[in-house]
């Protein structure tokens, strides 16, 4: 039996059960026992699987048990717990009311005050979907009262909560560096630059789509004063403090990024406690929902070990990289082809669920191209960020939706007004991928 076509089999049937709506881990998890269970049942030329029964059991708990009790992975509660705690204290809301104040004057000023608070918010949270909900709660209820047109006032907060995934620290580094082995820390660093060419690039949409159409931002009323200015500044001094334990950390070498996630959550509840925004009852019902998102990342990531088991197993990505080698594809070739497919799965599935479908084929592949797999990391988050606003399942457009369910804000009309800012997506990925040192620059400095 070829161990290759086992493998080939087990990716169609992967995909067959998500095309029916069949849970990624589920599908994953289910499919890859099963080929392991193939492949040593007929390890002898017969099938035999009571021979195979305990080996595959032993490999699955294996692999997911080394993946679950990773180090690195405890990152992600912590940091999903960080955006909670922020948001409960104030610290977010800070953020958006000094982009506010400070960007009035600009045409759709409150837009890109949100753009910016997503910004701000991406840099504590690490989570693109947690940015638009609780951006969304604060940022789009006030454009609309402003008369905001609904998909400008929508559009921006959606394709400003992407940033999550992008600025550092991200849920989707820290998965990325696991699976790959590379450091998170420089994935952290490498994220922040091409984050904040994105940040302008949405900012850029807005000013272009209002000053085309006056009419659907109402230019601002309200002059704020120096001081006005120079307090809400200052407010934002928890958020400036949180950025620089994380990035101004881990580049000085001062923390490794899990002691940055843990200082920076124990600083902001301990902050939320004193200004009495927090009482010890609020952190029980914060730390279930981190629970819940964690055990759904945790589980996914599980089965897409068993699944990296598998590869390894049946050889699957050394057959790839062959018929690569056999037919000459080029590296720039290989990038489009990647961009095609991380584009089409986002359309349907969640980023987290396409990063752990993928990495175990992709990453052999980008090795015998001889790419760096810090840049490379870059752009397969940035291609996810684009799935997170792409019809027809944009996950961070149902999220707004649903957040703002009583306004009865149509779906469609997020879309229409996401359209804009996927250009300016596509702009910067062209960019990333053009120019490397984007990426490089800062993490090769430490």
């Amino acid at each position: 039996m070829d161990l290759a076509t086992v493998g080939y089999v087990a990716c169609a049937l992967v995909l067959l059960l998500l095309a029916i709506r069949v849970p990624i881990a589920f599908a994953i998890g289910s499919v890859a026992v099963g080929a392991i269970f193939v492949v040593f049942a007929f390890r002898t030329g017969t099938f035999m699987p009571e021979r195979a029964f305990w080996t595959t059991l032993s490999l699955a708990f294996s692999s997911s048990f080394d993946l679950v009790h990773s180090y690195d992975l405890s990152m992600i509660p912590l940091f999903i717990a960080l955006g909670h705690i922020a948001y409960k204290a104030g610290i977010t809301t800070e953020i958006y009311e000094a982009a506010r104040v400070w960007l009035a004057k600009l045409p759709g000023g409150v837009a890109i005050a949100s753009i910016a608070g997503c910004g701000g918010f991406s840099a504590i949270s690490g989570s693109s979907i947690a940015c638009a909900s609780t951006m969304g709660r604060i940022c789009t209820p006030e454009m609309l009262r402003l008369n905001y047109d609904p998909r400008l006032a929508t559009a921006s907060v959606a394709a400003g909560g992407t940033l999550g995934s992008l600025i550092p620290p991200s849920v989707l580094f820290i998965i990325y560096g696991i699976f790959t082995e590379t450091s998170i820390s420089k994935l952290f660093l490498a994220g922040f630059l091409p984050g904040i060419l994105s940040l302008i690039g949405y900012a850029l949409v807005v000013v272009v789509w209002v000053k085309r159409r006056p009419e659907i931002a109402p230019a601002a009323t309200e002059a704020f004063t120096r001081d006005q200015k120079l307090k809400a500044a200052i407010g934002t001094w928890p958020a400036v403090l949180l950025f620089i334990m994380v990035i101004g950390g881990i580049y000085g070498g001062i923390f490794t990024a899990t002691e940055a996630a843990a200082l920076s959550l124990l600083f902001a509840t301990l902050l939320g406690m004193a200004r009495g925004k927090i009482r010890l009852m609020d952190v029980i019902p914060l730390l279930r929902e981190t629970m819940v998102t964690t055990g759904a990342i945790f589980f996914i990531a599980a089965c897409a070990k068993i699944f990296v088991a598998l590869i390894a197993l049946t050889g699957l990505s050394g057959s790839l990289v062959g018929i690569l080698d056999q037919n000459e594809i080029s590296p720039t070739t290989f990038l489009i082809l990647v961009c095609l497919i991380y584009i089409l799965l986002g359309m349907f599935l969640d980023p987290v669920g396409i990063m752990v479908l993928t990495l175990p084929l992709m990453i052999p592949m980008v090795e015998s191209y001889g790419m760096n797999l810090i840049w490379f990391g870059v752009v397969i988050v940035k291609l996810l960020e684009i799935g997170l606003i792409t019809p027809p399942v944009g996950l961070n457009v149902f999220v707004l939706a649903g957040v703002l369910e009583e306004r009865k804000v149509d779906i469609g009309t997020i879309f229409t007004g996401i359209m804009r800012f996927l250009v300016s997506d596509l702009v910067v990925l062209v960019l990333l991928i053009a120019v490397p040192a984007i990426s490089l620059l800062i993490p090769m400095s430490m």
